[in-house]
C-alpha cells in the first residue's frame, strides 16, 4: 500500500498513547532534514501505560514492522511507510496493537 515515508522525526504513539522512538543508524538518506526509519532500525516505546487485570503493567516496549516498503530501500534495507503494518510488542512478547502515526513528511512517498 503507498504511503509516505517514515522518519525520524514523525509522530507515532502506541494505542495505549505511548510515544514511538525510531534508533536508526542511516544518516545518509534524509527527508525533510531527517534519516529515513528502515527495517533494520530499532523503533522503541516511551510511556506507555497499558495493564492488566489485576493490575499487572503491561506496557508497549517496541515496535516489530511487519510490511515495509517493497520498492523502496535505504541503505538496502527496505523503507518504512506511515502505512507499514507493524504491531507493539510488550515486555513478554505479546501484541498490543498496532502503532498510530499521526504525523510525517508529505513529500517523498513509496509502495
Amino acid at each position: 500500500m503507498p504511503g509516505f515515508l517514515f522518519h525520524l522525526g514523525a509522530a507515532a504513539t502506541c494505542p495505549h498513547g505511548g510515544m514511538v522512538n525510531v534508533i536508526t543508524s542511516n544518516v545518509r538518506v534524509l527527508v525533510s532534514g531527517q534519516p529515513v526509519a528502515t527495517l533494520a532500525d530499532q523503533c522503541t516505546v516511551a510511556g506507555c501505560v497499558f495493564t492488566v487485570p489485576p493490575g499487572k503493567p503491561q506496557p508497549c516496549l517496541k515496535v516489530q514492522w511487519l510490511a515495509p516498503a517493497v520498492r523502496v530501500l535505504v541503505n538496502g534495507q527496505p523503507a518504512i511507510l506511515n502505512t507499514s503494518a507493524a504491531l507493539c510488542l510488550s515486555p513478554e512478547q505479546a501484541p498490543q496493537g498496532p502503532p498510530i502515526v499521526s504525523v510525517t513528511q508529505p513529500r517523498v512517498s513509496g509502495i
